[in-house]
């Protein structure tokens, strides 16, 4: 079990990396099994947050109004973990939108991984759940701010911390760092097919969009197509 490592955690705006942003990064640097550096920062996304992402992180359009550019946040958090292991509750989620959006700036970020959910798999695979909430009461982790970057990465490293200190040597293949491999897909822009579609659904039902439906990929074009119909009905 390895005692050096950065424990990190993201706020994101959705699932895809290729689509949606980060809003959030914290991350803990700890060094023989103790907290030697922070990095808390919100980034701000070009488009506004959802009431369901707000609702679920608490972090509004307010609070990062006045964040600093993406590509500067990213530049500086890949310096921050320079070739340290990244420790992350279902690490690969936080690790995909890192690489992307790094590599979206022209950075790299190549790196190895322990997984605290993979191993919450294996030695409580009779709990009902491996979320990090249910972890964090079944190890008696106090998290008062669940869903903020920061505090979740500091759960997840005391998470690791003791599962550690339980299960390492019984399982050590589970704490052994392991190539974070991702492949990021190339996004397929909206067709012609769905510009003119969406353009009617917009006339038709005469809703007030803001956007550049010009500028919306393939799957953000079908989502919005699906909402709107869902909220206003098809063309007549």
């Amino acid at each position: 079990m390895i005692k050096t490592y950065i424990a990190f955690d993201l706020e994101t705006t959705g699932l895809i990396p290729e689509e949606n942003e980060i809003i959030e990064i914290g991350a803990l640097k700890v060094k023989d099994g103790k907290v030697a550096e922070r990095f808390i920062a919100f980034l701000k996304p070009r488009e506004p947050i959802s009431p369901k992402i707000s609702q679920l992180t608490g972090i509004t359009d307010a609070m990062v109004e006045t964040a600093r550019p993406t590509k500067e946040i990213i530049g500086e958090f890949v310096d921050f973990c320079e070739d340290y292991t990244l420790v992350g509750h279902n690490v690969m989620f936080d690790f995909k939108f890192t690489k992307t959006t790094a590599q979206t700036h022209g950075f790299k970020f190549e790196k190895q991984g322990i997984d605290t959910l993979n191993i919450a798999k294996t030695v409580h695979r009779d709990f009902p759940s491996r979320s990090l909430e249910f972890l964090c009461k079944k190890y008696n982790i106090i998290n008062d701010k669940a869903h903020r970057a920061y505090h979740d990465a500091l759960a997840t490293a005391k998470i690791y911390q003791t599962m550690g200190h339980y299960y390492a040597a019984e399982h050590p293949d589970l704490f052994t760092p392991k190539p974070l491999c991702y492949k990021i897909k190339k996004v397929q822009p909206i067709t012609g097919k769905q510009k003119a579609y969406l353009n009617q659904l917009v006339k038709y039902h005469k809703i007030e969009y803001s956007g550049d439906i010009g500028k919306l990929t393939r799957s953000e074009a079908s989502r919005l197509i699906d909402s709107l119909i869902s909220d206003n009905g098809t063309l007549h």
